[in-house]
């Protein structure tokens, strides 16, 4: 697939309990340039034919789990886009039309924190490392709420790449090359930076940074993996 509409989740989720394997495209740019190469317009049938032609690094594969955690990540991801834009719209405003936005701003902010909780649940449910993980980045109890929904948009790609290599490029943590590809995950990488600003309690922390904490929690993901797969 090219993309996976949020609104067909359910029907994806019921293809994949049928053993059906769902893949889709990191970045959909992609399609429009190998169409561009293949000399194609753009039709149904043709954009089959141009991802028949797309290298297999390009896709991700997901599972039911991912897709659960999906759906609710970007319903999260657009009320936090509304409450940061009419908080800021706020500041620059008199009273009496600052406290109408901020009433907006405050509605938005509940519903991000309602959405948030049930993203924890849902990982906490379908990862048994989330509170192992949970535990050793310090980020208990309810007023790391924010932090943990961060977390829970990380483990999917953790829980499911054993290469440490492979996970640094998927979230953009690549070594200074020009003319290199840079293929990776927009959505992961904000968790990332969002959980490190959360955990080192510093919104200016470096690239550095970001690649120590996701070592952490790969380390404890693959630790508490083998602890699980071991023969009793």
């Amino acid at each position: 697939m090219d993309v996976i509409p949020v609104e067909l989740t359910d029907e994806f989720i019921e293809l994949i309990r049928r053993g059906v394997r769902v893949l889709y495209l990191r970045k959909t740019t992609v399609m429009a340039k190998k169409r561009e190469q293949l000399g194609i317009s753009k039709t149904a049938r043709n954009d089959v034919r141009a991802m028949m032609h797309i290298d297999s690094r390009w896709f991700f594969e997901v599972d039911e789990n991912y897709l659960a955690i999906r759906r609710l990540a970007v319903v999260f991801r657009s009320l936090q886009r509304t409450y940061l834009s009419f908080l800021n719209r706020a500041k620059a405003l008199p009273d009496a039309e600052r406290r109408l936005l901020m009433e907006i701003a405050n509605a938005a902010e509940k519903s991000m924190m309602e959405t948030a909780s049930s993203i924890v649940s849902e990982a906490e449910k379908r990862y048994s490392q989330f509170k192992k993980v949970v535990e050793e980045l310090g980020i208990t109890g309810e007023n790391h709420l924010i932090a943990k929904e961060a977390l829970a948009e990380i483990i999917p790609y953790v829980e499911r790449t054993k290469s440490f290599k492979r996970l640094k490029k998927f979230f953009g943590l690549f070594e200074a090359k020009k003319g290199v590809d840079k293929i990776y995950s927009k959505p992961a990488r904000h968790a990332l930076v969002r959980l490190t600003a959360a955990v080192l309690k510093n919104t200016h922390h470096k690239a550095r940074d970001e690649e120590q904490l996701l070592k952490r929690i790969w380390k404890t993901v693959r630790e508490t993996q083998e602890r699980l797969e071991a023969p009793a």
